[in-house]
């Protein structure tokens, strides 16, 4: 079983992502005074009393969405509802119950899942709001006063939420387990690859498109580890995705992209990367996720002497963006090399949670500017004083200067390939984060 997952759900502008950022203690979530900011759902791993858990931002449900944007909104906050353990749905005192807030109560009273009522925006301390009891018409129980700009009351919230949690079991550390999402188009083998890992027919296998529609989750031991292997359904290009259905498909595909640990990006042997393989890839590499280049069906391609070096430098071409990712050529129906596979995943798995100290960066670095002279422009240099790792999977390091405009994308990614060439950081992508001298952390 796996960690639990707590959604965070309710109208626009009642500040589900401040809660958010206050819950699990970072600024993860755009935080603005309008709505409709946040869009797509984001994770962060909270923990609280001893138990360690998902959390989930997502965009506010307006029930009757007319626009584009309001209704995909609306669909990945129904997505995020379908797959939680917990809801908390946020609510403000200073508007107190509108029409809206009472549609969503009723989406979630028919969603048969646990509900936490939290009424934000309470940031006095002292006597309790006498409004607050509006809020017990929404037949979810008793309403908890928050503020998720000061924390206040943020703890009851979450002792409410564990009384909800399943049982905890041995194997919910999910440390000793490596989630792996097989993405792809359809039709590029990703169902014949997990069932042959797992050596079961596991998942439908057929030449018609779509016929992955869930994103299966399966666990899996063997001698190199312990895995969830996720397959997931083909993603197509958004022109030909008209099924209602199959857009659920795609958004939870996209899901399991934001969960895993490694995604496993499978591409044709026979066609090459396409312009699909490309947003594909694009969407694990955004995501921060450590990855796998998998080229599939090699035992259907004609070899001559140097075809695989070929191939190896066509892929790297069509995805200069990742050329941190290994290449693997193998058969998903022969069977040909998928043991090299679960080496790669360890290896990728563990190249993005490395931990560099500050020292050793500070090295680097100043032999980085030793060779190549920071920037200048009108005859001022960028001066860069000091850089900290801050965070893993994937590696996130912030770099402290003296100006953030003379800090070209080309010196960023400079610096970026001196730090792969000392510590490696291979299968993973990275993150630079640019603060000037005097801005707020």
């Amino acid at each position: 079983m796996s960690k639990p997952l707590v959604a965070i759900v309710g109208r626009p502008n009642v500040g589900k992502s401040t809660l958010f950022n206050k819950l699990c203690g970072q600024r993860l979530s755009i935080v603005e005074d309008t709505p409709g900011v946040t869009r797509d759902r984001l994770y962060a791993e909270c923990e609280w009393c001893g138990r360690t858990f998902d959390m989930v931002d997502t965009g506010g449900i307006e029930p009757q969405a007319d626009s584009e944007i309001l209704m995909f909104m609306r669909e990945q906050a129904l997505l995020a509802i379908d797959a939680a353990d917990v809801i908390i749905l946020v609510t403000e005192i200073g508007t107190g119950v509108t029409a809206a807030d009472q549609e969503v109560a009723n989406m979630l009273l028919r969603s048969k899942k646990p509900v936490v009522l939290a009424v934000n925006k309470m940031d006095s301390t002292g006597a309790v709001d006498p409004g607050i009891y509006e809020f017990y018409s929404l037949g979810l129980g008793d309403p908890i006063a928050v503020s998720s700009v000061h924390g206040h009351g943020t703890g009851d919230l979450l002792d409410a939420c564990l009384e909800h949690f399943p049982p905890k079991t041995e194997d919910e550390e999910d440390a000793d387990y490596i989630r792996v999402a097989v993405i792809g188009k359809p039709n590029v083998g990703k169902s014949s690859l997990v069932n042959l890992v797992l050596g079961e027919k596991r998942v439908i296998v057929s030449p018609m498109a779509g016929t992955t529609r869930d994103a299966v989750d399966t666990r899996f031991e063997n001698k190199y580890g312990k895995y969830i292997f996720v397959d997931t359904a083909g993603i197509r290009r958004k022109s030909r995705v008209d099924d209602r259905v199959e857009k659920f498909s795609v958004l939870r595909a996209k899901l399991a992209i934001e969960r895993a640990d490694v995604c496993l990006i499978m591409i044709d042997a026979r066609e090459g990367v396409t312009e699909q393989d490309t947003k594909i890839a694009g969407m694990a590499h955004e995501a921060g996720k450590a990855s796998v280049v998998v080229v599939n069906k090699w035992d259907l391609i004609d070899k001559e002497t140097g075809t695989m070096e070929k191939m190896r430098k066509d892929v790297m071409r069509d995805l200069s963006f990742m050329s941190y990712a290994p290449i693997l050529f193998i058969s998903a129906m022969t069977g040909q090399r998928t043991e090299r596979l679960f080496e790669l995943i360890n290896f990728v798995n563990d190249q993005s949670a490395m931990r560099i100290t500050t020292g050793m960066l500070n090295n680097v670095l100043a032999d980085a500017q030793a060779r190549v002279q920071p920037p200048t422009d009108k005859g001022r240099r960028l001066k860069i004083y000091y850089m900290t790792q801050v965070g893993v999977k994937p590696p996130v390091f912030v770099v402290f200067c003296n100006s953030k405009e003379l800090f070209h994308f080309s010196y960023q990614r400079y610096i970026e390939n001196q730090i792969r060439a000392v510590f490696g950081l291979e299968g993973t992508p990275i993150r630079l984060l640019i603060r000037q001298k005097g801005e707020q952390e």
